[in-house]
């Protein structure tokens, strides 16, 4: 490798990741924040947990339909433009969902936020494709999917602090939806107007520094081509691929429902007020993003990527049900709840680097959509699934044993994954 590469890797990382990062974050607090306006919310309009968590999980099903699209999108003609029309319209579809007042309203609100943000994710991961060589890729996109963890644990805070204001005889639940699709707003004028979707377009590389990078991409993307590459119907059916949508779908079916009854397990456990339970329900996803800044770092030092999505996943199945034991203390709860947090959310970094290990260009794009969305299907069923049993009247410790079974189903869709030596 060239000398200068880690210095021109570094360069690159400083301009590209934090805005993806404050965008990803974004994303998550307004995609999330429905499980903090659920303390009072669901009182407030008569939902049952049914009503709730079909009306959480819809947004997963309007993200469905722009996945593949969406990568392919980024991949052909570049990541601002798009990416900007994604955070305007996600900005506008979340502060409208402070103003539903049945569940048919609850439902197209969601459903249309979902929508609006469709093809963010697959995006952004094509697009830092574009910048971080194979060596530095695990570590790059950690530090955009660390923001949904981080969104998590700074959420319950700044929720915590929104649901206690009454502006203009409107409860703070409203006002968590509506103010904080502000700022999804706000970043696609700085989208469109700083984001840079190519290295040879970066100002801020030299030449010489362009041709480096340039020069290290083409010469993994060769390599690829030495074997015959699929096209994209065969890549989306391959082997490897069908197994990460598995990964996906079980292990967001966990996810789902650990983080959108998080606040709720947390006030019930406490007797604390919805604004006290909000904000402790980020101290779990405090320990989960330095559990994904671990697995990255790891990840990348070894190169092993099938073991690091696998093992967090086998962790979670047989951490969470702990949280489940009758007798266990508020603090003992929180503890276990850390520490499920933080396998959970382990196996992220790795995951998202497989489909690009043996696939280029718009395979790999369209690999990415179709992982994301049966990432999309289990996370719509999660908290369908675990509204339905709770309203069904069955206890949250069956609801556990289901999540860490679906936990232990994506770690064996994980180990049976074939990597290159």
């Amino acid at each position: 490798m060239d000398p200068n590469q880690k210095r021109v890797v570094r360069k690159a990382a400083r301009h590209t990741l934090p805005l993806v990062f404050v965008m990803y974050l974004v994303a998550f607090l307004d995609r999330a924040n429905v499980a903090y306006a659920k303390l009072t919310m669901s009182a407030d309009l008569g939902f049952s947990e049914q009503v709730y968590g079909f009306g959480a999980g819809l947004f997963f099903i309007g993200y469905l339909f722009l996945e593949i699209p969406g990568a392919l999108i980024v991949q052909r003609w570049g990541a601002r433009r798009w990416i900007a029309r994604i955070l305007l319209t996600w900005g506008v579809c979340t502060a409208l969902v402070g103003f539903v007042h049945t569940p048919h309203e609850f439902y197209l609100a969601r459903f249309f936020l979902g929508l609006a943000e469709a093809g963010l994710i697959p995006g952004v991961v094509v697009y830092l494709h574009e910048w971080f060589p194979s060596q530095y890729r695990a570590q790059a996109l950690a530090r955009f999917f660390m923001a949904s963890t981080f969104a998590l644990a700074i959420g319950g805070p700044i929720a915590g602090l929104i649901l206690r204001i009454h502006w203009l005889g409107l409860p703070g639940w409203r006002w968590l939806f509506i103010l904080e699709g502000i700022p999804a707003v706000v970043l696609a004028v700085v989208t469109i107007t700083t984001m840079v979707d190519h290295p040879q377009q970066a100002k801020w590389l030299t030449q010489s520094e362009q041709a480096s990078l340039l020069a290290t991409l083409e010469v993994e993307r060769q390599e690829k081509l030495v074997q015959l590459q699929p096209s994209i119907w065969q890549a989306v059916r391959s082997r490897n691929v069908l197994l990460l949508a598995g990964v996906g779908f079980f292990a967001n079916i966990g996810i789902s429902g650990f983080f959108l009854w998080l606040p709720s397990t947390v006030k019930n456990a406490s007797n604390l007020s919805a604004s006290a339970a909000a904000t402790l329900s980020g101290i779990p996803f405090t320990i989960a993003v330095v559990s994904v800044l671990l697995m990255s770092y790891f990840s990348d030092k070894t190169g092993e990527r099938r073991l690091h999505t696998a093992v967090p996943l086998i962790l979670a199945a047989f951490i969470f049900p702990v949280t489940a034991l009758a007798k266990l203390s508020f603090v003992g709860l929180l503890f276990w709840l850390c520490l499920s947090a933080g396998a959970m959310y382990g196996f992220v970094p790795a995951f998202w680097t497989l489909p690009s290990q043996k696939l280029t260009d718009s395979s790999v794009a369209a690999a990415f959509g179709f992982v994301n969305i049966w990432n999309g299907i289990g996370s719509f069923a999660g908290p369908a699934i675990v509204g339905s049993i709770l309203t069904a009247k069955f206890p949250y410790s069956s609801v556990v044993i289901l999540l860490s079974v679906c936990f232990l189903m994506a770690g064996a869709c994980a180990f049976a994954i074939r990597t290159p030596r």
